[in-house]
């Protein structure tokens, strides 16, 4: 159901004012200081990697086989990171407007509903009528 103008403009002052008291807490719920967070580990761990097939390279090359694996397992180990930092959110200054709660959303997914067949049907028959109004 959405806000009425009315509730709509009190959100938006209560936002204000919460900017304005504490900025930095404010900056957490909106996400910004998370996601910063995980594009460094992305960014940092994609060099780790590498790194770490330089090294792989290298053993490779020298043929040492424990330098060879110390590099594989640097880049797993950073492979990891990236796919962490990856799943928990990166997005840009676009994401960060459009998800306030610190996640990622998906655009154009609905939440799943748990009621029965015939409530999901009625809320279908509900989102087509009210979309061609």
């Amino acid at each position: 159901m959405p806000l009425s103008d009315e509730e709509a403009r009190l959100l938006h002052q209560l936002e204000q004012s919460l900017a304005a008291e504490d900025p930095d807490f404010a900056s957490t719920l909106r996400g910004s200081k998370f996601m910063a967070h995980n594009r460094r580990v992305a960014v940092l761990s994609a060099l780790g990697f590498i790194a770490g097939l330089v090294v792989m390279f290298a053993g490779a090359v020298s043929k040492m086989t424990v330098i060879g694996v110390i590099g594989f397992l640097v880049m797993v180990g950073t492979a990891f990171l990236f796919t962490q930092a990856w799943r928990r959110g990166i997005g840009g200054p676009a994401d960060e407007a459009r998800a306030p709660s610190g996640k990622p959303g998906r655009p154009g997914r609905q939440p799943k509903s748990s009621g029965s067949f015939v409530d999901r049907m009625e809320e279908r028959w509900q989102r087509r009528r009210d979309d061609n109004i």
